[in-house]
């Protein structure tokens, strides 16, 4: 976990094959939508999976999909970020909604984020679909994994966090995550150079996530490898020893 170091787009690539590779996320003729939300994330994604589209031993397609949440109920400016697809050679879309107002003036949720992102996952994966996508690539990387379990774990009284490949039955599309072994700190220290926009969503530094990143990063004031080792625990299931596992065990020893 390269913290505080210069990331180069090698060492990126590095990483994001050891992802892809290790969980096999990507096959010969895949035709794969980037969703772009215009932040850090999604946009090292696309720009990694651009230049390993170059010398992949799988030929797939790739297209970049943003969807515009029009809060404050304005359109956003894209052109910046269609200047870039331009540059790597992806076609762009922008799929505009008006999930912003429905959200914040029409529901008025406490807890925006969940609605948000279940009908922002939703618009993108119908887009994807129109577009003949097979698969939709989604920039989370080892923090989100991390954070992901102890949101469920406090909030919801959970142990689970994402794959880094599901299908989606119901609209036949596989969504891989191929920065899974990638750090914030990386894509933070990569992404200097992108087109990266500020979030304007209301509720962007007051969010549950938020609340967690704070939380982890105060416990690693005491123990500094702690994102690490919670990183590790969630990926080697030879780690895994809660209590569905020791029920398994007696039933063999009855």
């Amino acid at each position: 976990m390269q913290d505080k170091k210069f990331m180069t787009t090698q060492k990126m690539l590095s990483l994001m094959r050891k992802g892809i590779e290790k969980y096999k996320l990507i096959k010969n003729g895949d035709k794969i939508a980037v969703g772009i939300s215009g932040g850090k994330d999604s946009l090292t994604l696309l720009k990694l999976l651009a230049e390993f589209r170059r010398f992949s031993p799988q030929k797939f397609e790739l297209v970049a999909i943003t969807v515009d949440l029009s809060f404050t109920g304005q359109k956003q400016d894209f052109t910046a970020i269609r200047e870039f697809c331009n540059e790597l050679n992806v076609e762009y879309y922008v799929e505009e909604t008006e999930i912003g107002k429905i959200v914040f003036d029409v529901r008025k949720e406490t807890n925006p984020c969940a609605l948000c992102s279940k009908m922002r996952k939703g618009a993108l994966n119908a887009k994807a679909k129109s577009l003949g996508c097979n698969k939709v690539a989604l920039g989370h990387h080892s923090n989100d994994l991390v954070e992901t379990m102890l949101l469920s774990f406090f909030y919801e009284g959970r142990l689970s966090t994402f794959a880094p490949k599901s299908y989606l039955d119901r609209q036949d599309l596989t969504v891989i995550r191929p920065l899974i072994f990638v750090t914030e700190q990386d894509v933070k220290s990569y992404s200097k150079t992108l087109p990266v926009a500020k979030s304007k969503c209301p509720a962007d530094t007051a969010t549950k996530r938020a609340e967690i990143k704070n939380i982890i990063s105060c416990i690693a004031e005491k123990i500094p490898n702690v994102r690490e080792m919670m990183f590790t625990s969630l990926i080697h299931p030879e780690r895994y020893n809660l209590f569905d596992k020791f029920e398994k065990d007696s039933e063999l020893l009855d």
